[in-house]
């Protein structure tokens, strides 16, 4: 007995609320090609190859090495600067990369997002978690720093997992609100490179989070990025005791930033099509 073929309804409703996990798994094929599409892409003709991954913390750890480390002397909280701005890095440029490549995925994938129906979610998760191969690649350098330097991790290094969750949470959010916003305003992808710069300085990336004064310490930890750098660095070097204040409040900024960024881009989802 033949079965009917499965149908898609696609109505007006409002879909802010329903982020159509149910619909994500039907499409989780597409999802792991669009992820691999991403990362092989990424490396194809390329004569470094992976090295790439490597390459920009490490030319970001040099340069704030000498300028900051040396030039301005800024305190390290007692370890080099180099693997003390190194442990900011690796996280940071994963969360600077993902944030783009979510932000302009629409915009990339529009002649896809005008010809055929899929969950556009798909679209900034893939992009966010194609990016955690380069993130692996040079978290893995991380070890090497430690040895050189004779430095061991904490057992607070088991937290790991969460801090990473946490910087893809943030990650996808803001990937989600721009990339809805992007799709519509092209200004948007012209702003985000700057905008990008001048948020890293609000993250203790090139300072310890030692200069900011005591009442403003929960204010500054609303940047989600405050909690997920100072993570690693407790984890990792032990530069500090584990923060949780801060990184109970990032936690509460991620999760709000998360859950309003998928609310807005299911929001919007019914014009993608139309504006791309």
């Amino acid at each position: 007995m033949n079965r009917p073929a499965p149908t898609t309804v696609i109505d007006g409703r409002n879909r802010a609320l329903d982020f159509g996990l149910s619909e994500l798994r039907e499409y989780r094929e597409l999802f792991f090609f669009l992820v691999w599409r991403d990362i092989k892409g990424r490396y194809a003709q390329s004569i470094l190859g992976v090295g790439w991954a490597v390459i920009q913390p490490m030319v970001s750890m040099v340069v704030f090495t000498v300028i900051f480390g040396g030039l301005a002397s800024l305190d390290s909280d007692g370890v080099p600067y180099a693997v003390f701005s190194y442990a900011a890095l690796v996280p940071w440029t994963y969360f600077q990369n993902a944030l783009t490549d979510s932000t302009g995925s629409l915009v990339k994938d529009k002649g896809m997002v005008q010809k055929i129906y899929f969950p556009r979610l798909i679209l900034p998760g893939a992009a966010v978690i194609g990016r955690l191969v380069d993130f692996v690649i040079a978290f893995a350098l991380m070890g090497g720093f430690l040895i050189w330097f004779s430095i061991t991790p904490t057992v607070w290094a088991l937290a790991l997992p969460y801090f990473i969750l946490l910087m893809m949470a943030s990650a996808a959010g803001l990937g989600m609100w721009l990339g809805a916003l992007a799709i519509q305003y092209r200004d948007v992808k012209y702003g985000l490179s700057f905008a990008i710069q001048l948020f890293m300085y609000a993250a203790p990336v090139v300072y310890p989070v030692s200069y900011i004064p005591e009442q403003y310490r929960l204010l500054y930890a609303l940047n989600p990025m405050v909690g997920v750098i100072e993570g690693f660095r407790a984890s990792l070097l032990g530069t500090t005791a584990m923060p949780w204040d801060l990184i109970g409040v990032s936690t509460v900024t991620a999760t709000l930033i998360l859950l309003g960024g998928a609310a807005y881009f299911r929001k919007k989802e019914r014009v993608f099509a139309d504006v791309a």
